[in-house]
């Protein structure tokens, strides 16, 4: 949930740190802190309040007056220990002359402890990751002690990493070894960047974008030795490896508000660009024209019996969509899990199963475990993902990017539609290749796909409208969002990213399931959204409609432009662009970020960094 950023350079690398600190903002903010090193030894300045840690480092005169030219940074969300300033990283050993950073868990800390505290060690701090530091020392020592010379920290450091169980990425400077910059990672994101004037390591490309110019992305089990002018890999075991250097395709204006007042909003307006960015390049031609990667023929896809569909929060509802979507197009059967569940529930899985993740970064630690357990299973996994060198990318048989582009607001938006195209379009392709769908019906569905980016255009030009309508509901607490076939899946995640930014009371339904038990709950105070757009249950979700009005909630629709009858039995209508019913939820969930957003506005919330959220879970 952490982020972390290191820089070593010929220059000052105090600013660098504390801007890198804000790109990183959204992946935690309880607290935050920098360590630099100069001649004198290493200086720590660490900071606990919510929203305002990294505001509080970077006007701290001792900070701003370091001329250090190496330094580690973290923005911490908080999992072992309470927000403060101790628990705050970075950490130290006993002596003072190391420091580490650490983003993800330490399943074995508390067996480590006793034991380092039995050699003597003192620990200051309640967390999981002060135990680095010390094992590090502890390495440190011993390996002095044998007398074996070389590489002694880089050794002490490969021997913690072993140690470890659980996921981590770790980054370590000492006073003793004060040109260098080590870091190791498993199952948590780092990506190395090299520059003319220096070299840097963080969490997130967008960090360092601004100083590097080609990026390394750190796999897992391996240590990567930074310094201003060199990089070596390596395994745990210390054996070299060969890497490649990559520029990324964005800008670091990409990362910025471009005048928006928030990335939400932004990235809510860059909807259409990044559904149309996914989808180039793919066809229906060609099954094997959805994959960015691939480790297999795809005509081993005709075996597929079984597809199961797994992700977390937004990717979960896009799944929902897709298992619609696949199971009539491919008449394929799909199973839907919630990725935190899947591997628990003992599947049947075998070579005859197709497992597609589905997880924006790349790094969401429970889709990572869902997938590698499918692996073992011996089914064929695929992901989708929007971070290129993300960990999920290594380890399944093939990989469907979206192509979002920087997602800085925790709340996805963009890239929860990047996900509905690779999947609506993977679906479609599906069809075809199982032979389903004739070529002539498999391209009117694509070219209809394709064309959903100028709805979602149309849709964003009613932004004012929306978010007029939103206003009227301000003042309500509850909201119930109900919707029948592809309006399922829209109230789900409309409900989620009300919750998730207005702090109010949400919750979607099947609209059928209301008279089930939920319905008891309704009353003037309660607001109930229905997806009422065209599909084969429109008449049935009308009905369901009336049935909340006679209980006398607040009833608001989401509708087609073409329907002239829905005014005549509600008032307040989010009208939006005619779709196809199975493309329906790409442009359905416009009106309804905005009306989210807005509330959050309202009620004066951080829209981009809401309470108790990060961006990125990488911790079970």
């Amino acid at each position: 949930m952490c982020g972390i950023i290191g820089a070593v350079t010929g220059e000052k690398v105090n600013q660098i740190l504390i801007d890198g600190l804000k790109k990183l903002e959204y992946r935690g903010y309880d607290s935050a802190g920098v360590t630099l090193l100069d001649g004198s030894g290493l200086e720590l300045y660490k900071y606990a309040h919510l929203n305002q840690s990294i505001e509080k480092l970077s006007v701290m005169p001792q900070v701003n007056d370091s001329m250090a030219a190496i330094g580690l940074a973290h923005t911490r969300w908080a999992t072992h220990g309470v927000p403060n300033d101790l628990n705050a990283h970075p950490h130290l050993d006993c002596s003072g002359k190391l420091a580490i950073v650490h983003n993800g868990i330490i399943e074995n800390f508390r067996e480590l402890k006793e034991m380092l505290k039995d050699s003597g060690h003192e620990f200051i701090s309640n967390t999981d990751s002060e135990v680095i530091a010390h094992l590090i020392e502890e390495n440190l020592s011993l390996i002095k002690s044998e007398g074996s010379g070389a590489d002694e920290f880089l050794r002490a450091f490969s021997m913690t990493l072993k140690a470890l169980l659980g996921t981590f990425a770790v980054a370590v400077i000492s006073s003793e070894y004060p040109d260098t910059i080590l870091v190791g990672k498993n199952m948590s994101p780092v990506v190395v960047g090299l520059g003319n004037m220096g070299n840097f390591i963080s969490s997130d490309v967008s960090a360092i974008l601004e100083h590097a110019e080609k990026f390394v992305y750190l796999q897992d089990l391996q240590i990567a030795a930074v310094t201003k002018s060199s990089l070596k890999i390596y395994d745990f075991d210390l054996s070299g490896i060969e890497f490649a250097a990559t520029p990324v395709t964005w800008s670091y204006k990409d990362a910025q508000k471009a005048g928006y007042e928030t990335f939400m909003l932004k990235e809510i307006h860059e909807e259409p660009y990044a559904f149309t960015e996914t989808l180039l390049g793919r066809s229906t031609d060609k099954l094997e024209l959805y994959f960015d990667e691939i480790h297999f023929d795809p005509h081993e896809l005709a075996d597929i019996r079984k597809i199961f569909l797994v992700g977390c929060g937004t990717s979960y509802h896009s799944a929902m969509v897709a298992k619609y979507a696949i199971e009539h197009w491919a008449r394929i059967p799909v199973e839907l899990d919630i990725a935190s569940e899947f591997r628990y529930r003992d599947p049947v899985l075998d070579s005859t199963t197709l497992v597609v993740g589905i997880t924006q970064s790349g790094e969401t630690i429970d889709t990572l475990a869902a997938l590698n357990f499918a692996r073992k299973s011996r089914a064929k996994v695929l992901c989708v993902t929007n971070v290129v060198g993300s960990t999920v990318t290594n380890n399944v048989d093939a990989v469907m990017f979206t192509r979002a582009g920087p997602e800085i607001s925790v709340a996805a938006t963009k890239s929860y539609v990047a996900q509905l195209a690779v999947l609506l379009g993977f679906s479609i392709a599906l069809g075809r290749f199982s032979g389903v769908l004739f070529k002539s019906e498999a391209d009117r569905y694509f070219a209809d796909l394709q064309n959903c980016a100028s709805m979602m255009e149309i849709a964003l030009g009613r932004e004012t409208s929306y978010r007029k309508l939103a206003e009227k509901f301000k003042d309500t607490r509850d909201f119930f969002f109900i919707g029948r076939h592809m309006g399922y899946p829209t109230s789900l995640e409309a409900a989620l990213k009300l919750k998730e930014i207005s702090y109010l009371h949400a919750e979607g339904y099947p609209a059928g399931e209301l008279k089930h038990g939920p319905i008891a709950v309704l009353d003037s105070n309660t607001t109930v959204i229905g997806i009422a757009t065209k599909n084969k249950l429109y008449e049935k979700l009308l009905s369901n409609l009336e049935e909340v009005r006679s209980r006398n909630a607040r009833v608001v629709v989401v509708a087609n432009d073409s329907d002239n009858s829905v005014s005549n039995y509600f008032d307040d209508i989010f009208y939006v662009p005619d779709t196809f019913d199975l493309f329906s939820p790409v442009v359905d969930i416009i009106p309804l970020q905005f009306l989210a957003y807005e509330l959050a506005v309202r009620h004066n919330n951080d829209v981009d960094k809401p309470r108790n959220l990060a961006k990125t879970v990488t911790v079970e």
